[in-house]
Formats: structure tokens, C-alpha cells, sequence
């Protein structure tokens, strides 16, 4: 089969050397040597030349493989139905959805009016279909195109929406008049979250700063008028908070947030009262967070004031602040709390248990009442041992239906609607679910053929702590070429960072590889959110290390109970992912064949001590300020860059992006360069993949990004001498 190249091959292709030019810093008695950092100036013809040396290096030594890359992309584009449309959702007096086209990169943004009164009616399909935004179009002429906000004003007649070109996270907000099709004059820079006030007139929108990135105003707009006279309603001066609005479900309230890693505040304004001054909510607390939404007069709010795992309280919205706050759903030591949607007759509690998603459904027995009660819980339940579920869209506050998402690593995306208390509904009693759409996936893919388990693997607690943590690991593999303690190559994802919970999403590109006999692990691991805030918490800032001790006590569980083999394991992140790649691999580079790092977050010191950076300051609370002794030595001990050393690596591809905002191109560029000093296996490779048009994401078009995946899988796939089936 196609193979990367052979040592001699990468010989004769010569990878690039950066130039060394020494920049010593040395901070709490400690000298740190940074040759490359002169790799910033993004603007040096130096640098770009660099980086296309590295992509040119990059492509001779994978061009045996790209055959296999063909093979792959078809592949995978087979299992993909390319022209699709999505469930539609109602927003007033209209249905929204997205269709994708055959050969077409991007959705297209549709809608159909409704005609019935009955909020929970059925779309009617005899209503001709109205296209008020083609990403496609807006794409025309550039390499990258990314959606970021989109709202529809309440009377339907226009949506505010925002595109970036580059990548690099940096917004231009557009309103269109959706009964002309034209966008107006009006226009406004790095804009990130937008709402409507009631008179659709009047839009509130964030704007980062110019340097740091950080979302620090929030503005009024006057339909039809020039930004320039846009008026500014709040402006956090404090570097660790972000701020963005919104509005409540019922659209009776504008929210603004005001938040950090660990603490944030609320405030709100009457949505039909755009001009009146924001009032606080609850003002911040260190450590506290409370997220809000409306009923009845009431607010409701989701806190962690008496626990990590949240609870939920209501306050008058005369007054709303902490002393008035009165509990409604207590909190589950069991169960962390992640979200609380809430509607006219009923509410959602979204938790985790045992780390996977669980949906209960509650019912209001308040009316006529002060305060609000609730009923006992009905839980919505699912059939696989590891899955992801969600709540879906449900925009319409009055519904007595509910819709919820479902897959995991072997069921595609599906969308189901559960009645809570919609009465004759045909088909769908209460209490009941049913499926609206299931991804389809072509190709003759077969679900049975898969098998998905759940395991928990023991982990040391971690320093100063006896005894061991039970850390879950997610698997899939193919049926008829899994045999436990046979040759399976063995491929393991990680994250554990933000506390965000691994997604169990299913992903028709993974068949490539688990039809080709690669056993796939998900690993939990501490940092990130899969058993709430708790388990987070044992996975950053003093504690950091404890993700990579889970990550590499994972892979050795997976190996010792027979799931592959040891001398064919593949490891990939990316970003605070790209990190635990680094860190694990300087730990245990014996222990993994072949890594893949995307945009990975591994200069962590250089990066975390220039304050000017995007997103610095705010990611004290995540890593450390390393500006502190005791933070500086413990980031410092596991930085991947500060930490690589003299030996032999595994086979490397290191991804990154030119106009990533958020982990900048030059830290995996600078790793690459020094390993290169270091490693001593030249037949191993070592590569260094620049996407020159794109963000942190990657490439922003469908068919652009299977490419990647193809790319990637290729590398994989040759270096773990997997033949093809």
C-alpha cells in the first residue's frame, strides 16, 4: 500500500532548519532559552517563507500517500448525503432551516412562513421557500467564510448577521432586510454577540478589543443610522471578563452577561424598552456563577452559590438580587447541573450522570400561585452505554413540546420531540418521544456492524493524595475485526481542558479507520467537564498535570485489557488537546507511534507572560498567571516546548493555521523547530502542516475540511502499517 515516505526519501527532501537567534528571559531565578521566538513577526517574508518551506516539506514526505488520501476522501464523501435539509424550527410567524446542496461548501439559511396559530403546528410545506442567506454566496472569491451571529428581528423583516473571512475570529456584523434581499449601509467591526429589542428597530451587539480580543463593550444601534453614532450601553474594564447579550426565552428580557473562567454577573433591561439603563441582576461574586432566564414575572437562575454542581433559585424581577432568591431545585451531589431551559409550562433540567448527558423533564403546578413549584421528574432515557444528548432548538416559549438531539459513536445524528403536554396530538401521547430525522448515511453503512462500550479505568489521585480516581473511557470498534488481545492498532482522542465534556458525536469520516480494524477510545479525563465542575477543577491550574497522568493511564488500561496493540497506538488533540499531545508525549514518548496535534497550545509560557496576547489575562484562571512563583514552576514543569529534550519522538504531524486568534501559529511552529534540534530518530517524521487560509477550525468548507480529515488519516494509517481492507 501507499506509504509516507522512507528515511532516505525525508533525507533527500530536506526539512527546513530554522535560523536559532537566542532570547533569554529569566523570571523568578529561572532562565528560559527561546530561540525562534523572532517566528512571530507574521509580516516578515522571512516567516512566510519559513512556513511554505515547511508545507512544501510537509507535502513531499506525505505524496506516496496521497493515492491513500484519494481513496480516503471518496470514502468518506460516500457516506455523507450532500444535498440534505435540517429539521425546521419555528421563530414567530416563520419556519427556519438550512439546506446543503450537492458541490456546494456551505449551508444555506431558508425559512417558510407559518399558517396556523398553534405554536407546536407542523411546518406547511406548501408555502413557498424563501433563501435569505447563502454562505455560498458570501464566500464567493475567498478562501475562508464562517457564520458567526445570526438574528432574525421579531417582525421577520430583517436578520443581523456577521462573517469572517480570514479565520482569525474577527466578525463584521451585516443586517439585510429580508423583504428586498438587500443588506443595508449599516455595518460594525469585530462584533461577536447579537440581539433585537422588540421594536425591531433596535439591535444590541459586543465588540471586542482591537489587541487582546477580548469582548469588552456592548452597543445600541438605530436601525438605518450609522455605527458610528451607535451608542455605548456598558463597557467591562476588567481584562478577565467578557461580556455578551441576549434575550430570555419568552423575548421579554434583553441579558447581558459579564463573565470570566469562574465568575460572572447578569444585567437586564425590558426588551420593549431598549433605551432604558441595564440594571444588575446579582452583583459578581469571586468563584460564583448564575445564569438567568425569565417567567412569569421571575427570574430564574441557574447558580452554583451553594455547591459546584448548581441548583436552581427564582427572584421577583423587582428584585432580583441574592437575599431574594428562593430555591427551586436543589442541588444534586450526584448530578451536576449543566443547563435549565426553561418554558411557559414546563422546564429541563440538563445533568451528568456517571459523565453522560441526562435529560429530566419537569412540569409547573404553580398556576395562580407566588412562587413556582414543580413536578417530580420524568427522565427522558437512552439505549447505549456512551452517547451524547442535548436539548435542540426550541425557540417558541409557549411549546408543550420539546425537542431533544441524540447520537453517539455509532448512531448518527437524530432529532426527536417529546410531548410534555400537548393534548390529541396523533401519533405522540404525552410522555412520549418521537423521531422528526436521523442523519442519513449512504454508502451502505450498517450500525451493526459497530460496537460501542464505556469503561472506567483506575488513575492515580494525583500529588499528596492516596489512592486512585475512576476515569471513563468511550470505545468504538468494528464487530468483525475487533479481537480482544490481538494486533488492533489502537487510536485514543483527548481534551480535558475548560471543563468541556467530550462530545460522543457520531462521525461518518471514522469509518475509514474503524473499517480498517483501528479500535477508537475516547478518553474522560480529568480538566474536563464530564462529572462537573468538580472534575474540572482536579484538572487545571496547581493540579494540571492530573490530565495527563489520566490520559496516559487510559491508553495503558486500553492496552493491558487487550483492546491493541501496544506497538501501534495513535494519539490526537488539538488546542488545550495540543497541549496534553505535548506534554503526554514528553512524558511517555515510548508509549504512542503516532501523534497528530492540532493548532496545539504548547509555548504555554511565552504565550501566558505577554499580557498583549488574545485571551492571556482571562486564562490566569484556567493555567496560572505564571507572573506568581508558585504558578510560574508548576506551568513551566509541563510546558510541551520548555519540557522537549534530547531522544526518540514518535511520528509527529503538527497542524496549525496562519490567522489563528487563539492559539497563534508561531507556538506549534516554534515546537517543531526545536524538537527538530532534539529528536534522534530521523526515520520517524516530523511534520509541520500550515494552513494559509484558515483559523483555529481549520478549513471553513465541507468538502475543504474532509480533505484535512482524509490528510490526517492518511499519516495515521501508513505509520501504524494498517493495511487497507
Amino acid at each position: 500500500m501507499s506509504s509516507t515516505a522512507s528515511a532516505p526519501e525525508m533525507a533527500a527532501a530536506r526539512p527546513p532548519i530554522a535560523r536559532r537567534d537566542p532570547k533569554p528571559l529569566t523570571l523568578h531565578g529561572i532562565t528560559m532559552e527561546d530561540d525562534y521566538s523572532w517566528l512571530r513577526e507574521k509580516s516578515s517574508p522571512e516567516v512566510i517563507a519559513y512556513l511554505t518551506a515547511e508545507n512544501e516539506y510537509t507535502a513531499a514526505v506525505m505524496k506516496p500517500t496521497e493515492p491513500l488520501q484519494q481513496k480516503l476522501y471518496a470514502e468518506m464523501l460516500s457516506h455523507i448525503k450532500e444535498t440534505d435539509e435540517s429539521v425546521p424550527y419555528r421563530l414567530g410567524d416563520w419556519f427556519y432551516f438550512t439546506r446543503t446542496l450537492e458541490g456546494s461548501q456551505y449551508p444555506i439559511h431558508c425559512r417558510r412562513r407559518a399558517t396556523s396559530p398553534d405554536p407546536d403546528a407542523p411546518v406547511d410545506l406548501t408555502q413557498p421557500e424563501q433563501v435569505f442567506l447563502d454562505v455560498n454566496q458570501l464566500a464567493e472569491g475567498k478562501p475562508f467564510m464562517a457564520l458567526g451571529a445570526m438574528a432574525v428581528s421579531p417582525d421577520g423583516n430583517f436578520v443581523a448577521y456577521s462573517t469572517d473571512s480570514t479565520g482569525f475570529r474577527q466578525y463584521t456584523l451585516h443586517i439585510r432586510d429580508l423583504r428586498t434581499g438587500e443588506d443595508l449601509p449599516d455595518t460594525a467591526e469585530r462584533v461577536g454577540s447579537v440581539t433585537w429589542a422588540a421594536d425591531s428597530r433596535t439591535i444590541f451587539y459586543s465588540t471586542e478589543d482591537a489587541v487582546t480580543k477580548r469582548h469588552d463593550h456592548i452597543w445600541r444601534h438605530n436601525l438605518g443610522t450609522p455605527c458610528t453614532q451607535d451608542i455605548v450601553v456598558l463597557h467591562e474594564q476588567d481584562e478577565r471578563f467578557n461580556v455578551g447579550v441576549g434575550r430570555t426565552r419568552d423575548m421579554q428580557y434583553l441579558l447581558v452577561e459579564i463573565g470570566s473562567h469562574t465568575t460572572n454577573e447578569y444585567c437586564f433591561l425590558r426588551a420593549d424598552n431598549p433605551t432604558d439603563q441595564f440594571q444588575v441582576i446579582a452583583p459578581r461574586v469571586d468563584e460564583q456563577e448564575y445564569y438567568v432566564d425569565h417567567r412569569n414575572g421571575r427570574f430564574y437562575i441557574r447558580t452554583n452559590d451553594a455547591g459546584k454542581n448548581f441548583r436552581v433559585v427564582t427572584a421577583p424581577v423587582e428584585t432580583p438580587g441574592r437575599e431574594y432568591w428562593q430555591e427551586l431545585l436543589p442541588l444534586d451531589p450526584a448530578g451536576p447541573l449543566e443547563d435549565f431551559d426553561l418554558f411557559a409550562g414546563f422546564a429541563v433540567a440538563i445533568r451528568r450522570k456517571l459523565g453522560l448527558p441526562a435529560l429530566e423533564i419537569y412540569r409547573f403546578r404553580d398556576s395562580g400561585a407566588a412562587t413556582p413549584a414543580l413536578s417530580d421528574p420524568v427522565a427522558i432515557t437512552f439505549p447505549e452505554p456512551a452517547y451524547t444528548a442535548a436539548q435542540h432548538v426550541n425557540r417558541n416559549f409557549a411549546s408543550q413540546l420539546y425537542r431533544y438531539s441524540y447520537q453517539s459513536l455509532v448512531s448518527p445524528p437524530s432529532v426527536y420531540e417529546y410531548n410534555v403536554a400537548r393534548q390529541n396530538d396523533p401519533g405522540l401521547p404525552i410522555g412520549s418521544s418521537r423521531l422528526l430525522k436521523q442523519q442519513e448515511v449512504p454508502g451502505g453503512f450498517d450500525p451493526a456492524r459497530y460496537a460501542s462500550e464505556r469503561i472506567w479505568i483506575d488513575t492515580p489521585a494525583g500529588e499528596g493524595l492516596s489512592g486512585t480516581v475512576p476515569v471513563p473511557v468511550s470505545i468504538v470498534y468494528r464487530r468483525d475485526s475487533f479481537n480482544r488481545n490481538s494486533s488492533n492498532p489502537l487510536y485514543v482522542y483527548g481534551y480535558g481542558s475548560y471543563g468541556y465534556p467530550l462530545p460522543l458525536a457520531f462521525s461518518p469520516a471514522r469509518l475509514s479507520l474503524l473499517d480498517r480494524g483501528v479500535v477508537m477510545a475516547y478518553a474522560h479525563i480529568r480538566g474536563g467537564g464530564e462529572l462537573g465542575d468538580a472534575w474540572h477543577d482536579a484538572g487545571k491550574m496547581a493540579v494540571k498535570r492530573n490530565t495527563f497522568t489520566d490520559f496516559i493511564a487510559a491508553v495503558e488500561a486500553l492496552l493491558a485489557r487487550g483492546y491493541g496493540d501496544r506497538k501501534r497506538v495513535a494519539i490526537e488533540g488539538g488546542s488545550a488537546g495540543g497541549l496534553l499531545m505535548g506534554a503526554v508525549t514528553n512524558m511517555r514518548p515510548d508509549l504512542f507511534r503516532v501523534v497528530i496535534s492540532h493548532v496545539p497550545f504548547v509555548d504555554i509560557m511565552n504565550t501566558m507572560l505577554d499580557a498583549s496576547l488574545p485571551l492571556t489575562v482571562a486564562e490566569y484562571e484556567e493555567w496560572g498567571n505564571p507572573n506568581e512563583p508558585e504558578a510560574f514552576r508548576t506551568m513551566l514543569a509541563y510546558s510541551p516546548y520548555d519540557n522537549l529534550k534530547p531522544g526518540d519522538y514518535p511520528a509527529m504531524m503538527v497542524k496549525t493555521s496562519l490567522n489563528d486568534s487563539q492559539v497563534m501559529y508561531w507556538e506549534p511552529a516554534k515546537y517543531v523547530a526545536r524538537l527538530r534540534t532534539l529528536k534522534t530518530n530521523p526515520d520517524m517524521p516530523l511534520l509541520l502542516h500550515v494552513n494559509m487560509d484558515a483559523g483555529h477550525g481549520g478549513a471553513s468548507g465541507r468538502y475543504d475540511y474532509l480533505k484535512e480529515i482524509a490528510f490526517d488519516y492518511a499519516f495515521i494509517l501508513t505509520q501504524l502499517k494498517v493495511e487497507q481492507v
